[in-house]
């Protein structure tokens, strides 16, 4: 169990949590003893403490939530680098960003970083981690200003836009690879043009000397 929520050496908060997220951290219930005595999973001491100071029963998810609150108690002081562009896992780290700091409080906020409302700041930070060529095309196909699409649906569509891609690639990698035999052709029926045009067959010509040649000795 350590070993599927403990944190990785260099590894961001988001990127951690968001781990302990798919591993199932939101299914497993602790008190924060029974937390503590998983050794540290931060492998920082202030959300170690901060974790191991919880009295009541909660899904370690909430507990790993609010010991990085407790130890940073300000968004901004929480990096989330973005890496290597990926179409989704960066957009559901900054999900991710917005779960630590919503308030607990509040039974409509979700604890599921799929379901986050993708804002207009967290779609701007992604669109800035991608590359221009996609960044373009992506700012005026998804944002929609008030629409208010789940982290999760906009990832389907992401998912969608990479096919689209792929499909195109694919053909124009195909269009390029065909295009030495097309060319190939091209030139042969060019040159047979210019043949048949300024080369008459050497033949004929041959005939027609030996039949003058045959007449003049008649």
């Amino acid at each position: 169990m350590q070993k599927d929520f403990s944190c990785h050496p260099g590894e961001c908060i988001v990127t951690w949590l968001l781990r302990c997220w798919d591993n199932g951290a939101s299914s497993l219930e602790l008190e924060g003893k029974e937390a503590k005595q998983l050794g540290s999973l931060s492998r920082e001491g202030g959300i170690d403490k901060a974790i191991g100071r919880k009295t009541q029963v909660l899904s370690l998810w909430r507990q790993l939530l609010s010991g990085v609150k407790e130890r940073y108690p300000f968004k901004e002081n929480v990096i989330c680098q973005s890496g290597k562009w990926t179409t989704m896992e960066y957009l559901r780290e900054l999900a991710v960003l917005e779960v630590i700091y919503n308030d607990p409080n509040n039974e409509q906020s979700p604890t599921d970083p799929d379901e986050v409302q993708c804002t207009q700041p967290m779609w701007r930070k992604f669109l800035q981690s991608a590359p221009p060529s996609y960044a373009n095309s992506l700012a005026v196909l998804f944002w929609k200003e008030g629409e208010g699409q789940t982290v999760d649906e906009v990832a389907v569509q992401l998912q969608q836009y990479k096919g689209s891609l792929s499909t195109s690639l694919r053909a124009c990698i195909s269009a390029v690879e065909k295009l030495p035999d097309m060319l190939a052709e091209k030139l042969s029926q060019e040159f047979q043009r210019f043949k048949d045009k300024f080369c008459p067959p050497p033949v004929r010509a041959h005939i027609s000397a030996i039949r003058s040649k045959s007449s003049s000795a008649q």
